[in-house]
């Protein structure tokens, strides 16, 4: 009975301890499982975004020059115009009787300007055979005169009151389309203090500008010329291009910050942009074509103290050895990148790992970036299709994704 104790015992005590040198025992020293993610060529771009307002690039308010009431409306919204369509007609019985009233007033200051005419005529005889003095003719000559004033403007009221008998018809002033109707027959518009506004003309869809509130902080990328792309709510899939036409110095000033509008000019061949859509802007600042890139992840991935301690070791000893004949044959690099558009970039490095399983590092100076990938401008290691490591994960715990912030002694630009 003793003996099945103890053994019991025993057997116990083995799978404890097996259990817990399987735990942590062997955890510390299980490899990291690593993420790759393989050099490309790709295009990258930095961008500007904002949103603006989309409107025709011209538009004309149609308003009346007379106050009456509507008699007929004749187009409606969406409708095509022509250049001296009518759109509206006022009634037109009050301003018929006022050119009927002008016409009589004209008619009676000529009769009575004819009058005077011929006793300024009469009394000029006289004067001339010296029988009345200057005084007395002179009341003659002014009357001919105030009478002939008086003549010129009758002629002008009823030349004021046909035109307005014209303007009772309200023509298209330019022709293209009606995005805007404001009124109805029967209505009654008033033009003594301010014209109001009949209708709004587009003058063509066909072209279309975005009215984009860029930041202060912003505007010094922004030109004149710049190529934008733009994306509107109705159509989330489609990508509409444009050109920046103009930038307006005026600031606007909302909750304290500062915004300046930029124009730009968007074709709409298709007709399917429409005025007073939201538009998300992306100005093009920047852009390279078919670029050796790095996944961003790839430049944010950082191994342990111990792992860089060694590949920099590695890496050292490395160029060391080539050293000599990096001198001799000019460099590799030059198959790799152009020296020459490095200046200025920044510095950083990328991860592999080597045949045997170590992890290397390789430096290489970046260029533009467009939060997805980073070009590289020039590495002596790096060349399209090589893997780098973005990520890794140990015991099922995800590896740190950070860029570092501390380079290690001997590493920085020009020292690669």
């Amino acid at each position: 009975m003793m003996k099945r104790v103890i053994v019991f015992v025993a057997v116990t005590l083995l799978i404890v301890g097996g259990s817990y040198l399987a735990i942590y025992g062997f955890a510390g020293k299980s490899k990291p499982q690593y993420e790759f993610a393989p050099v490309t060529r790709a295009d990258v771009e930095n961008t500007v975004t904002a949103s603006g307002t989309l409107s025709p690039t011209t538009t004309v308010e149609v308003g009346t020059q007379v106050s009456g009431t509507i008699d007929r409306v004749l187009v409606d919204f969406n409708d095509q115009v022509a250049e001296g369509q009518v759109l509206v007609v006022l009634d037109t019985s009050l301003l018929k009787a006022a050119v009927i009233d002008a016409e009589a007033n004209l008619e009676r200051v000529q009769a009575q300007l004819e009058l005077t005419r011929n006793d300024w005529t009469r009394n000029k005889q006289l004067f001339d055979r010296n029988l009345i003095s200057e005084s007395e003719f002179l009341s003659f000559d002014v009357s001919l005169r105030v009478q002939q004033a008086t003549v010129k403007s009758a002629q002008t009221a009823l030349d004021r009151a046909r035109r307005n008998l014209e303007y009772a018809v309200i023509r298209s002033p330019i022709s293209g389309i009606v995005i805007g109707k404001s009124v109805e027959a029967g209505q009654t518009v008033a033009a003594s203090l301010s014209t109001p506004t009949l209708f709004i003309i587009a003058q063509d869809l066909d072209r279309m500008e975005i009215l984009v509130d860029v930041d202060e902080s912003d505007i010094g990328q922004i030109k004149v010329g710049q190529q934008v792309r733009f994306e509107v709510t109705a159509y989330a899939s489609k990508v509409f291009t444009g050109e920046v036409t103009q930038i307006r110095l005026q600031p606007k000033t909302v909750s304290n910050v500062v915004t300046y509008t930029v124009v730009a000019n968007a074709s709409n061949e298709e007709g399917l942009l429409l005025p007073g859509m939201t538009a998300t802007v992306d100005f093009v600042t920047a852009e390279r074509r078919d670029v050796l890139v790095v996944p961003t992840r790839a430049l944010r991935f950082q191994p342990s103290e111990e792992q860089v301690a060694q590949a920099l070791e590695r890496f050292r000893a490395e160029r060391e050895a080539q050293a000599p004949d990096s001198l001799a044959a000019g460099g590799e690099g030059s198959r790799r990148g152009t020296p020459g558009r490095g200046r200025g970039a920044a510095t950083e490095r990328v991860w592999t790992l080597n045949a045997s399983g170590e992890i290397v590092m390789m430096p290489v100076r970046t260029g533009l970036a467009d939060g997805t990938n980073t070009e590289i401008v020039f590495s002596r290691m790096l060349s399209e299709g090589d893997t780098l490591i973005v990520g890794s994960s140990e015991s099922g715990t995800p590896a740190r994704a950070t860029r570092m912030s501390n380079r290690p002694p001997g590493f920085g630009p020009g020292r690669f």
